[in-house]
């Protein structure tokens, strides 16, 4: 895949590679079965760079086009004048209002300019802001009926909520005295060349039953994640969204941190303190959808139903329930663009998660539909076109200013080139997430018998992956551990996790097989799989149960709203043995690096004997997934000779396991082919293990 690195990731720069056309169909050289689609991809390309050029003929370039942060909402000048612009085509008369003009509906008119912008300036007194620090505003707008309605500025950084008043949220000023403004003091981490992904909700991050804040969260869970070995932290639900219940997906306010667990300063605090422990951390971003709220959100914002929306029916998402954004409209795209860099210089994210990407992908946004792979599910009247720019756009503005910015994709569709440069017609993004992987664990776990697993199955979807794309494995995320399913060691151990999770009691056969399973599909999940890697929080250790927000279904219970780090920590409990084994994959996956090493080698699939062997960054992965059956002098092909020796094995007593592998074992080389390897070794390879050898030399 050395074109694909070796060009532009800009629609304005070159494709890498000899004889590569700059019209967006580059890709094809990479994969043939785009051919019949080139009038499709020359189309977007050309869509994109008309975008790039109009904003460079209209807005002096996407770079300045996407500091709309710096001109919209609330913005204080250096002689303490506040001026407020906001984008109200509809409106015909708009006012600022608020605590600081005791909600005068008339002593603060804006004026509007041929776009539909309206401005106002609130002069400072004696070089002090005249609308205080953490007071609360709104902007009251008149529209072509007479009516008068009030809304939160789409461009707010700060807004409350207070329960027992209204589940109705408030804007805030939020200007803080210099002495009280977060000051970074650590750079941001370079562009790790793994990725070994926390997925992680700052509420959850107890086991207190309550909502965890952003300083707990500083303190209490970024030891934890550095000491499991995770580089990267993908945060959840930080973007306010109005219902807690919705794990943060249905946004009112785009330009808010939730204010739940704290304040702006503390994210900030958070986002520096994981820097300084040399922790990437990115956003989930949801530009897929928008909550329908009007009175706190951006629907109906000016009166009008096709503001920042599509109107009708093609502006609402029929299973989510809330507005779709028009990706073709001038201002959205400024809106959008410059929400992205606002989490980027405001906070100083490292990157985003891009939420929901099939829906905006295509005009049915993936309901209702099963894609098979054909290339024509990809192209055509069924992709909306506008939102694939806009994702375009999106990566082009964040490489192009961070050239170390990380996007990850949430695509179930497998569109083609999504993970491609855009120099060569691809999207853009720099890993996509392998969202099979997780379903076909589940699905066997609760309808095959050990026994009926298929090696040949579980390996063809670990490797089944676009070529020269990265892709993110995982074995669960937080959608299987949502209310209606369950954990893997929930499904694997079910109700003994409540009676033999301690030590002190019987070491039960379900309880071995759970362990055992857990580490090995986190293994060879970890090898196999991707190009990075990802783990929600808890599920290194295990967390039994399942996720339930409050709500009114549940009494509003905080029980399955949290994450019992107190379980790895109690000494008594066999959690404790998941934890330190996920501590020992990670830290030997940034030593040896398998992540980023080229795709590996299988040299068995063994449906009999139900064992596994692969090659990958020049160590030797052994697993037996037979539920009865070990095995001595196993033998196993190998392409590097030498003397090798274990460095993780899942049945070390220091994981919960037997350690019938003597640590210090060394294992020899014999210079005879074996299943197509120059070499063989001879292993001991117990029932439910897996073993990783490396060279005697990369100790």
């Amino acid at each position: 895949m050395a074109l694909n690195s070796e060009s532009d990731n800009s629609v304005m720069g070159e494709p890498g590679g000899n004889n590569v056309p700059a019209d967006g169909t580059g890709v094809i050289q990479l994969d043939p079965w785009l051919s019949p689609f080139r009038d499709a991809l020359r189309s977007r390309y050309s869509h994109a760079q008309k975008w790039i050029k109009t904003l460079d003929e209209t807005e002096g370039g996407l770079e300045k086009f996407s500091k709309g942060s710096e001109k919209f909402g609330l913005n204080v000048k250096e002689n303490g004048d506040i001026t407020y612009r906001e984008w109200a085509p509809n409106a015909t008369k708009a006012n600022l209002i608020g605590d600081f003009n005791d909600w005068n509906r008339e002593s603060h008119p804006m004026t509007r300019d041929s776009y539909g912008v309206w401005e106002v300036t609130v002069p400072a007194k004696d070089r002090t802001p005249a609308i205080p620090h953490n007071s609360k505003v709104k902007i009251s707008m008149i529209i072509p009926s007479g009516e008068r309605i009030e809304r939160i500025p789409a461009w707010i950084k700060r807004v409350v909520q207070d329960l027992s008043v209204s589940p109705i949220y408030e804007g805030v000023f939020w200007n803080p005295p210099q002495n009280e403004q977060y000051v970074f003091k650590h750079p941001r981490p370079k562009k790790p060349r793994s990725v070994r992904i926390y997925e992680a909700h700052v509420g959850i991050s107890s086991p207190e039953l309550r909502i965890t804040t952003y300083k707990e969260f500083a303190r209490d869970t970024l030891p934890r994640i550095h000491h499991l070995g995770y580089n990267v932290i993908q945060l959840m639900a930080v973007m306010e969204h109005a219902y807690y219940a919705s794990f943060g997906y249905q946004i009112n306010s785009f330009f808010a941190a939730s204010s739940r667990f704290g304040t702006p300063e503390d994210l900030k605090d958070l986002i520096d303190t994981a820097h300084s422990l040399g922790i990437s951390v990115l956003l989930d971003v949801v530009h897929s959808h928008a909550s329908k709220n009007i009175y706190d959100g951006l629907n109906e914002f000016d009166g009008s139903d096709h503001q920042y929306f599509h109107e009708g029916v093609k502006g609402r998402h029929e299973l989510w329930d809330s507005r779709l954004f028009n990706y073709g409209s001038h201002e959205v795209l400024r809106f959008l663009l410059s929400n992205l860099r606002f989490w980027m210089d405001e906070y100083n994210f490292d990157g985003f998660r891009f939420d929901g990407v099939t829906s905006m992908l295509y005009t049915h946004h993936g309901i209702g539909t099963g894609f098979s792979g054909g290339y024509h599910e990809y192209f055509g009247p069924g992709v909306d076109e506008d939102g694939v720019v806009y994702l375009m756009l999106a990566n082009e503005m964040l490489h192009q200013l961070y050239p170390n910015c990380i996007t990850i994709a949430e695509d179930v569709s497998g569109m083609p080139a999504l993970c491609l440069a855009l120099s060569l017609g691809g999207i853009g993004f720099d890993y996509r997430l392998a969202m099979a992987i997780p379903d076909m664990y589940i699905k066997w776990l609760k309808e095959k018998e050990d026994v009926d697993w298929d090696m040949g199955a579980l390996t063809h979807t670990l490797i089944n992956r676009r070529h020269g794309e990265k892709t993110i494995a995982y074995a669960e995320s937080h959608d299987q551990a949502l209310v209606g399913d369950k954990s893997l060691l929930m499904w694997l151990c079910d109700s003994e996790l409540y009676t033999n999770m301690s030590k002190l009691s019987v070491f039960t056969p379900v309880i071995e097989r759970g362990l055992s399973l857990h580490k090995m599909i986190r293994l060879i999940t970890h090898g196999l799989g991707g190009e990075g890697y990802l783990n929600f929080e808890g599920n290194e250790f295990g967390h039994p149960e399942w996720l339930d927000f409050p709500r009114d279904g549940n009494d509003n219970s905080f029980w399955y709203a949290r994450r019992q780090f107190n379980l790895p920590d109690d000494k008594l409990l066999r959690y404790q043995f998941l934890n330190e084994f996920d501590s020992k994959m990670q830290w030997t996956e940034e030593k040896y690096g398998w992540l980023h090493a080229p795709q590996a080698y299988i040299s068995l699939k063994n449906e009999l004997d139900k064992v596994i062997v692969f090659e990958r960054a020049g160590l030797l992965w052994i697993f037996n997934f037979h539920p009865t059956q070990s095995f001595a002098d196993y033998r196993v092909g190998i392409e590097q000779s030498g003397t090798y020796q274990v460095v993780l094995d899942t049945d070390d007593t220091d994981f919960g396991g037997f350690g019938r592998n003597v640590k210090g074992t060394r294992f020899f080389t014999t210079p005879f082919e074996w299943n197509g390897r120059k070499n063989f070794i001879q292993v001991y390879i117990p029932t439910r293990t897996a073993i990783i050898l490396a060279l005697e030399s990369t100790l």
